[in-house]
């Protein structure tokens, strides 16, 4: 574990050894829930994480070298931690987005000097995510010296996220009875379940899904808050170590953020507030002295034009003609 007040020899060895913060306020019926906080992460999600692990493999299999152009597909954050990592990297950078894409992400990915390829219709079957990687695999066919990280399939994801369930539970002494973690490839959640497996812990660990996402076989539902949930399968997930599953709609995502706004001071993004909302509910079903964690992947400054927008909220969310099928 890196040293408090280290000094780093370049952002990129900042990311990782986020902080804990125990939540006294937000659950009055349970005292000892702790988030992670990912959004300390220089790039400013938990997919700098990812970001970094897959690049630095790609380099060490020699799959990729400087000056070569890396082509993926994201909703968001982990086009930043890529746009991050390939401009102190010395990569070109393209990201195939949609039209969910955050107005202020791709102010941020244009700042880093990434290139933005924008995905307008839906496949007809898997949605934007489909629509998203057929993109990308026409641009890796076309441009030389071109490399897919390939974050929905590459292993390297979820053996990223056995360093985070581990600073989780050397935080904790170990002590540590339920874990919510959001999903979408599911990198995260099965980083964590197999951490967990690997040590022959009593974790109990609990997957976080959008209502309308198919991960857990939920039927297709239009979607307004990205970042979490998904219109394909994941490569990774394996159900039988996961423990439970919780849908939360984008509504219950607005909520959670909002309550965790007001009653902790922390800013966060919309799969953090489905975190909130999923632990909320989860918790009349564990005893009160019990320890639980949860993963708040990114900050809230990218959605202060959505989740925080009264406006929008009002227009998108709770509008019954904007959320139909």
């Amino acid at each position: 574990m890196t040293k408090v007040n280290a000094i780093h020899n370049s952002i990129l060895e900042s990311i990782g050894d986020t902080p804990i913060v125990k939540l006294n306020r937000l659950f009055h019926s349970h005292e000892n829930v702790f988030a992670k906080m990912e959004g300390h992460n220089p790039g400013g999600s938990i997919k700098d994480r990812t970001a970094i692990q897959l690049l630095e493999h790609a380099f060490c299999t020699g799959e990729l070298k400087e000056g070569d152009h890396v082509i993926e597909s994201s909703s968001g954050n982990m086009a930043i931690g890529l746009a991050q990592a390939c401009l102190y990297y010395g990569l070109s950078l393209t990201v195939v987005v949609d039209t969910m894409a955050n107005k202020h992400t791709l102010k941020i990915l244009k700042a880093y000097g990434a290139n933005i390829d924008m995905v307008k219709e839906p496949a007809p079957l898997g949605g934007f995510l489909t629509a998203r990687l057929n993109r990308v695999q026409d641009l890796v066919d076309k441009t030389h010296n071109s490399f897919w990280p390939n974050q929905y399939g590459n292993p390297q994801n979820p053996l990223a996220h056995k360093q985070t369930m581990k600073e989780i539970l050397d935080a904790l002494d170990g002590k540590l009875d339920y874990m919510f973690a959001a999903t979408s490839t599911c990198g995260t959640l099965m980083g964590c379940a197999n951490y967990i497996l690997d040590n022959n812990l009593d974790t109990k660990i609990i997957a976080v899904d959008a209502v309308g996402s198919v991960i857990f076989g939920d039927t297709p539902q239009e979607r307004k808050i990205p970042g979490h949930g998904a219109g394909r399968p994941s490569t990774f997930l394996c159900k039988s170590i996961v423990d439970d599953v919780i849908h939360v709609s984008d509504a219950d995502c607005v909520d959670g953020c909002r309550n965790l706004l007001n009653k902790e001071a922390i800013l966060c993004g919309g799969s953090s507030g489905a975190v909130v909302s999923a632990v909320g509910r989860y918790l009349t079903q564990i005893p009160t002295e019990a320890n639980c964690a949860m993963i708040l992947c990114d900050r809230g400054e990218r959605y202060l034009d959505t989740i925080y927008n009264d406006e929008w909220v009002n227009d998108n969310i709770f509008n019954p003609q904007m959320i139909a099928v």
